[in-house]
């Protein structure tokens, strides 16, 4: 069973049809949307600012998403994947974005639409990356514009997975 835990007043709220892997850990002032999930390890904690998530964001494992006392909230937009191993902390990350593994998002760095971040990169404290872009490296920097065909390729394809792979493990605990 996952660990939800409220602190300091604020208890985790969750849209419809989400789902949590059994060690995942979603702490205090956190709201999400629809069809989100939380895989194995992953932590989001919202203990020390806000987290808030739209509709299908997957958070895989052991990712961390976190924010900085008094100073950066969390905001996480719609249709977004967040692969394993990445620190989302204290950023905005709007619609329809790509977190790559390992890839670290630093406080008050705006991630636009259309977006993907490659795996290990890292993008800097108070950076604004482009819509439709592909960014890469340390500190990350933009290798191209992202054609349409990638973003419903990529983007789309694994937040839709993710909802398909959630429903494996219903199935499962179903029997």
């Amino acid at each position: 069973m996952p660990l939800i835990k409220s602190i300091r007043g604020f208890i985790p709220q969750f849209g419809s049809n989400c789902f949590f892997a059994e060690n995942a850990t979603i702490v205090g002032d956190v709201i999400m949307g629809d069809d989100c999930t939380v895989w194995f390890n992953a932590v989001i904690r919202g203990d020390v600012h806000s987290i808030r998530m739209g509709n299908k964001v997957n958070v895989q494992d052991c990712a961390v998403i976190h924010c900085t006392f008094q100073k950066a909230s969390t905001t996480i937009g719609d249709n977004v994947s967040i692969a394993h191993n990445a620190v989302i902390h204290g950023c905005t990350i709007k619609d329809n974005v790509l977190i790559g593994m390992g890839a670290i998002i630093m406080d008050n760095s705006v991630i636009e639409s259309n977006t993907i971040i490659a795996a290990g990169s890292i993008v800097l404290e108070n950076s604004v990356l482009e819509p439709d872009s592909i960014y890469a490296g340390s500190p990350a920097k933009k290798i191209k514009s992202i054609s349409k065909e990638l973003m419903v390729g990529e983007i789309q394809r694994i937040a839709n997975n993710y909802l398909k792979y959630a429903g494996w493990y219903r199935e499962e605990s179903d029997r």
